[in-house]
């Protein structure tokens, strides 16, 4: 099940830059500053800065899919012919993110919160 695309993470050469890009942008300042993960909340959306995120195959904005079961849809999107880019990996505190690319190269994440 999905609760739809609620975070978007953008790859980054620059994080301080794109920081202040973005704080321009969305006229909010980050709720996460860290040197792995800058984070913005405007308008119950989520906006992601990754500096490592060229490094892990990401060749632009990501959006990612809220979902119940991680696991569960990404089989589900690798039967239906996406190419894993991002395996499963814990980002902190139980929250769990992947990413694949459609047959046409385009870019799905999934995020899974832990649990309530």
């Amino acid at each position: 099940m999905s609760a739809g695309v609620q975070t978007i993470i953008y790859p980054v050469k620059d994080k301080d830059r794109a920081k202040a890009l973005f704080t321009a942008l969305l006229g909010v300042e980050p709720y996460a500053d860290q040197p792995y993960y800058v984070g913005f909340k405007a308008e119950g959306q989520d906006v992601g800065l990754d500096p490592n995120g060229h490094a892990q195959g990401l060749t632009g904005p990501v959006p990612f899919w809220h979902v119940t079961d991680l696991r569960e849809r990404l089989a589900a999107l690798l039967a239906a012919g996406a190419e894993v880019v991002q395996d499963v990996r814990d980002v902190g505190n139980g929250r769990l993110i992947a990413s694949v690319k459609d047959p046409d190269g385009n870019l799905i994440g999934l995020l899974q919160d832990p649990a309530a």
